[in-house]
């Protein structure tokens, strides 16, 4: 007899919950349930009497009490390595086919990206391919997402780069090694001689005033401070990953939420355009200045542009031939394969070993003047503490790079955990990445990342967890031991084309300008503004603009929260909806019901009392007005009627739309969706109260949550006040008719 619990083994080590087809749908009563409720109104203090209710103590002594009875070593123990809470549900039979599949599928993608992206970061192609191991085995064990795939990413490095080309004056320490008067040295690299260097007006001049050899003033002038490329990356890669560290020492997991959508779209937008400005020359294969500082992509764009007289044929036709074979592979293979077969077509590997054969066979490099990747060390790196002194020089930058890359690696952890039903933790990311990338400063690797395109096809080749990039991990080690120095003749305009290419996905983000046109003015002009910053002037300084103006349109938002005035449905009395959005709803008679969302403190106080003040017009009504009779007061017999209003505000009067005129007796806050008040927001009530007083009318709040009404009883203690407050906008507007009938 089959049982009706689910055996471990065919439960889902993702616990997805489909909503799709096999989901089953809700059903709706026969009957229109129907309630009817009858008691006396209630006040605040009322409920909070029936209900035990007791304030929050937030003294030193009883946190620290809650803190150490909450304390459990091993949920520190299994939260601080998380690999130790899923692996032990992890069912080889169910899950490790597709993570063998996806480990596969994404080692076949990392080869070319990490070669592609390590030269892109100013460093080589090797140590691009360090990045598919040992950042991924460290997250492995401490991050938390189970699909993202770790390694690198395009902006990451070409920030990286950014930092490499400021502070390397020189490529490696290959100037140690003998020279020929021809300028090369002893393995057949390329450099200058020291005949060359000798002819320099500052090396002639020392050589003028000293009695040292000139073979020994050139190697104490070459020695003065070598920095190379890889020991920027590294020490950059390591200074990343102590403001990792530190971020998630203090607890600043939610920074990311700060990062608005329109400005990293807008910010990832244009780093791709520089991307492609730094392809640009090995597209046409000739040689451009590297530019630091601001408008460097302008600075570059006119070098290319004087140099494309001197484009290399072969090489602008061979990298011509690699974007239109990607592009097919990509918009027509992929979709039409990916229908019958679970395994990708691997466009990117098939053309890295395409573009090294024909490199070999018709020896590019020599006879047409390609220029290829150069040599990739065969084996992994021995294990080398970065250099300790860069730290301080490179201490700026990788606070743009680590904030940048974590909201990169927390965006995409959060899809896939919305869509697989398990839980991502902030602060723990930021713990994963520092390690990740410590690690990683010691073993030659660059700053960590995510990439959008691995994460998702091991998303869909069937990856469940990080297994897969284990298995990737090991791929990538077989390539870097056996088949690493294969690559060494691979073109750099293969991959160049592979870069351009694979930046589709991030220029297609511009056409979500448009949906941010429609959320709002400020978004919009988030993510122009950003872009174009980041541009036109520098990605680091862009990314600070755009922060800053994010941030800004954050607080115009939170200083101007939404409040409007309430009316309530004849159809369904203890309903209140927005008057200006609702025609049909109706305004009872001598009461203003005034909603407020937001926080009320000091900052927000101001505008609180003008938005009140402009909405039941309390500026323009004499002292006098409210307390006394007029004709347009509704007469006694009709008090307990409500008058239908129009959006504008008018009311119906025999049958004639006629604007109100202003007087009331009760005006009722209502506070359902205030989250927060201060000792100066309580003040500013105070005031509110007595100038209704002296109109003759009264001032009643409603539905504060617990917090609130907390702050409102302890600032009454400080001779604030009095506050009526009621647990319910329809208990206060029920003591307001009553009031108003007396």
């Amino acid at each position: 007899m089959p049982s009706d619990k689910e055996s471990p083994e065919t439960k889902p080590l993702n616990n997805n919950n489909s909503n799709g087809n096999g989901g089953s749908v809700p059903s709706k009563p026969k009957i229109q349930p129907k309630y009817s409720i009858h008691r006396d109104v209630l006040t605040h203090e009322v409920v909070i009497k029936q209900t035990g209710y007791a304030a929050r103590d937030k003294s030193i002594p009883s946190s620290l009490r809650n803190c150490w009875q909450s304390w459990n070593f091993f949920a520190l123990f299994t939260g601080v390595i998380p690999i130790l809470q899923w692996l032990p549900q992890y069912s080889p039979r169910r899950d490790l086919p597709g993570d063998i599949i996806a480990g596969f599928t994404v080692a076949i993608m990392n080869i070319p990206h990490g070669m592609a992206y390590g030269i892109l970061a100013g460093v080589s192609a090797g140590n691009g391919l360090y990045m598919a191991v040992f950042p991924v085995l460290a997250y492995m064990f401490l991050g938390t997402s189970k699909h993202i795939s770790i390694g690198t990413f395009a902006v990451a490095s070409m920030m990286t780069a950014k930092v490499v080309d400021t502070y390397a004056n020189v490529d490696d320490h290959h100037h140690l090694l003998p020279v020929d008067a021809f300028g090369l040295q002893s393995n057949g690299t390329a450099t200058a001689s020291p005949l060359l260097l000798l002819n320099s007006s500052a090396v002639a001049d020392s050589v003028s005033s000293t009695t040292l050899s000139p073979f020994q003033l050139l190697n104490s002038t070459l020695n003065a401070d070598p920095i190379t490329k890889i020991e920027v990356a590294t020490s950059l890669a390591l200074t990343v990953g102590i403001v990792n560290l530190l971020m998630a020492f203090l607890r600043l997991g939610t920074l990311s939420s700060l990062l608005s959508e329109p400005l990293v779209n807008g910010f990832t937008t244009a780093a791709a355009c520089h991307v492609v400005t730094a392809q640009l020359k090995d597209v046409l294969g000739i040689s451009v200045p590297r530019h630091k500082g601001a408008f460097k992509i302008i600075y570059t764009v006119i070098d290319v542009i004087k140099g494309v007289p001197q484009t290399n044929l072969v090489n602008f036709g061979f990298c011509m031939a690699v974007i239109a074979f990607m592009m097919i592979c990509n918009e027509i293979l992929k979709p039409r394969l990916s229908k019958k077969c679970r395994f990708p077509l691997p466009a990117e590997l098939i053309m890295v070993i395409g573009g090294t054969l024909i490199s070999k066979w018709f020896n590019l490099y020599v006879d047409y003047n390609v220029n290829p990747v150069g040599k990739i060390p065969s084996g992994l790196p021995e294990p080398v503490l970065p250099r300790l002194d860069l730290v301080p020089k490179v201490a700026v930058d990788s606070i743009a790079i680590a904030i940048v890359t974590y909201s990169i690696i927390m965006s995409m952890g959060l899809t896939f955990a919305k869509k697989h039903g398990y839980e991502v933790r902030p602060n723990q990311e930021l713990f994963a990445m520092g390690i990740g990338n410590m690690v990683g400063g010691c073993f030659s690797c660059i700053p960590m990342a995510c990439s959008l395109s691995r994460s998702v096809i091991q998303d869909q080749t069937g990856g469940v967890s990080q297994i897969a990039s284990l298995v990737s991990a090991s791929l990538v080690v077989v390539t870097l031991m056996w088949i690493g120095p294969f690559f060494s003749s691979l073109p750099r305009c293969v991959l160049a084309g592979v870069i351009i290419v694979a930046l589709k996905p991030m220029f297609m983000q511009a056409k979500e300008l448009k949906k941010f046109s429609k959320q709002g003015k400020l978004e919009m002009f988030t993510w122009i503004s950003t872009f174009l910053c980041v541009v036109i002037i520098d990605i680091d300084i862009g990314l600070l603009i755009g922060i800053c103006i994010s941030l800004l349109a954050l607080y115009i938002k939170g200083l101007k929260p939404y409040s409007c005035l309430l009316g309530y449905m004849p159809e369904a009395p203890g309903i209140y909806m927005d008057l200006n959005q609702h025609r049909n709803a109706m305004q009872v008679p001598e009461v203003r019901i005034f909603r407020y969302s937001g926080s009320l403190n000091f900052a927000t106080s101001l505008f609180f009392r003008r938005a009140l003040y402009e909405a039941v017009g309390l500026d323009k009504i004499p002292p006098t007005k409210v307390s006394s009779s007029n004709s347009n007061s509704p007469s006694k017999g009709s008090k307990s009627s409500y008058s239908p209003v129009s959006q504008n505000g008018g009311k119906a009067i025999n049958g004639k739309l006629e604007e109100t005129s202003g007087a009331f007796k009760v005006l009722v806050l209502d506070f359902s969706m205030l989250g927060h008040i201060d000792v100066a927001g309580c003040r500013t009530l105070t005031d509110i109260s007595k100038e209704l007083k002296v109109r003759g009318a009264r001032l009643l709040l409603a539905s504060p949550v617990d917090r609130v009404y907390d702050t409102l009883v302890h600032s009454m203690a400080l001779s604030e006040g009095p506050f009526e407050i009621f647990p319910t906008l329809h208990d206060c507007v029920e003591y307001a008719n009553a009031c108003r009938t007396a």
